[in-house]
């Protein structure tokens, strides 16, 4: 009797080693990290942990010199830079610190930049119904962004509101993962946690896993499980043996 196979997971790296140029040694070594799809984690560490580099390897912005980093079943490590560029932006919705959100551009306008890049997420956004302004609005309503600040350059908001422009930007098209980095850093305790709720419930919706990057220790009971990175990260214990 054949047994069943476990699923693939969302993210999968392994035997994982990068240095930056000119550094004498890796900023990233990892025997394993796996994260299956649907799931939300947490990722801490203190500065200078790798979280910055992890991030930047699960997005294929950056290819291991050693390991493999398998993210849906594709190894990124195999692909050209180009191909990871265009896999991450079908695949992977990124939420930035600072947003990286187009001051000259409209609130929507910012939300629906992937479906310019993206067919993969045009198409997706399409299929839900109704068409790509629709599915824009569905998002900012659902962040209870109100319908008076659609049209506005993303400028005229507050950081509250540029926040949740950027999880809708990240969502659009609902791709299959998620990577929030120190989202809420610049936000009180209650927006925080309202961001949280927002933010959690649009990836459950979307069935989209979660990797949620912050210092804040207060937020790890909110997800499924935590990474510690610099007790995963055996670059800082072969630094300090150097």
């Amino acid at each position: 009797m054949n047994q069943p196979q476990p699923a693939t997971p969302a993210i999968h790296l392994r035997n994982l080693s990068f240095t930056w140029p000119g550094q004498p040694h890796p900023a990233l070594a990892l025997d394993e990290l796996r994260v299956e799809a649907r799931e939300h984690i947490f990722v801490s560490g203190p500065s200078g942990s790798g979280k910055s580099t992890l991030l930047a390897t699960i997005g294929g912005i950056i290819a291991p010199q050693a390991g493999s980093v398998e993210v849906l079943g594709q190894a990124l490590q195999d692909l050209p830079a180009a191909r990871r560029d265009r896999f991450r932006v079908d695949h992977i919705g990124f939420i930035f610190q600072q947003f990286n959100l187009l001051p000259y551009l409209s609130v929507t306008d910012n939300v629906l930049l992937p479906c310019q890049f993206s067919s993969c997420r045009k198409g997706r956004t399409l299929q839900q119904g109704g068409g790509l302004q629709e599915a824009a609005h569905s998002l900012l309503a659902s962040l209870d962004l109100a319908p008076a600040l659609w049209a506005r350059p993303v400028t005229q908001l507050s950081i509250g509101q540029q926040q949740r422009v950027a999880a809708a930007r990240a969502l659009i098209g609902r791709p299959e993962i998620i990577v929030a980095d120190e989202p809420t850093s610049a936000l009180d305790s209650d927006r925080q946690q309202a961001f949280l709720d927002l933010l959690q419930r649009e990836c459950a919706h979307g069935g989209a896993a979660l990797v949620f990057v912050s210092h804040d220790q207060r937020l790890a009971e909110r997800f499924h499980r935590r990474i510690a990175l610099e007790q995963v990260n055996r670059a800082a214990s072969i630094e300090e043996s150097a």
